[in-house]
């Protein structure tokens, strides 16, 4: 089979991904732990006609990477968001950038509920006395609170926040939500539209599910946390950095909120001595959402078809700059 071109990849995919990829496309590939040195992905993609960026730590895409890349056809990114890509520069360098959205809503909303769950009933309390020796037939133990008959409110009611909704509502919770934009009623699907401030007030969960952009950078501080409730439990399973990371220490930590579960840091990862990681109501996964075997093997190959697809100049299966002028 003749090749499509050379290919960078910043990580190593799924074994099915990585297979398909290297069928098809000469490759070279970051296979290192840790964050692929940006000199030498720039130094790589000299000559590269395509980009899949792979990992935990996505590249910066900007216009300075966009530059020293002037072959490049195509990037593929095996993640839904894309905080770290300058769509705008990619546009007009001509290149199509695409995602993975859609096929990892399923079980990242399980992980997020996981968070709901562990919050409302104080699961990393409960583990600690165990794993501890503390658990004895009358020693006391941690109090939580039911879901039947709260409040859940979800900041963001894209695919994943409806998934999320439909399990807060199998479970008897009402659900609010806040969007820039109302959703249909066929999308709201039972969850009730509010206002911002209406949903701090109201809500006994709130859970986050927006994308990082200007507008959400920093949404959440003192001022947000002081209009929840004092027994209202803050979820984070969008970006990390929604959040300020200190201010949402301080509300934990002083009773202002009932604490919190996170799947992104701000920083991430965060450091193991970080204060927010000793409080014991406070719950944090390692950005997880999506890590299971079967949706990480999807969005693998979505990417993966992306890039092909990108190389031959036809149009991205899940495009997010789909009106370009391609090179």
């Amino acid at each position: 089979m003749k090749k499509l071109g050379k290919i960078v990849m910043t990580g190593k995919p799924m074994p099915e991904a990585d297979a398909w990829i290297r069928e098809r496309c000469e490759v070279v590939s970051w296979d290192e732990l840790g964050v692929m040195p940006r000199p030498l992905l720039l130094e790589w993609l000299a000559d590269a006609d395509g980009l899949m960026s792979v990992g935990g730590q996505p590249v910066k895409v900007d216009a300075e990477l966009l530059a020293h890349a002037p072959k490049l056809r195509v990037i593929a990114q095996s993640s839904v968001g894309y905080d770290n890509v300058d769509v705008a520069a990619c546009t007009a360098s001509g290149v199509p950038f695409g995602n993975t959205p859609g096929v990892l809503t399923e079980a990242t909303a399980d992980l997020t509920y996981l968070l709901v769950l562990s919050a409302a009933r104080r699961l990393k309390e409960s583990v600690a006395i165990v794993q501890e020796g503390r658990w004895t037939p009358t020693s006391p133990i941690p109090l939580g609170v039911d879901l039947f008959g709260k409040t859940l409110g979800m900041v963001g009611l894209g695919q994943i926040g409806s998934a999320v909704a439909r399990r807060a509502m199998a479970s008897g919770m009402n659900v609010i939500y806040h969007n820039r934009h109302r959703r249909s009623p066929q999308e709201e699907n039972g969850a009730v539209y509010v206002g911002f401030a209406e949903l701090l007030a109201q809500a006994d969960f709130i859970v986050v599910l927006v994308p990082l952009n200007e507008d959400s950078r920093g949404l959440f501080g003192a001022a947000e946390f002081a209009k929840m409730k004092k027994t209202a439990f803050f979820i984070n399973a969008a970006r990390g950095a929604i959040v300020k990371t200190e201010e949402l220490y301080a509300a934990v930590r002083e009773g202002v909120i009932a604490g919190c579960a996170l799947d992104v840091t701000d920083p991430e990862p965060i450091p193991a001595d970080h204060p927010l990681l000793q409080l014991p109501n406070v719950f944090v996964t390692p950005h997880i959402g999506s890590a299971t075997l079967e949706t990480r093997n999807r969005m693998a190959m979505l990417a993966a078809e992306n890039l092909i697809l990108g190389l031959e100049k036809k149009p991205l299966k899940t495009c997010v700059n789909a009106d370009i002028n391609y090179r």
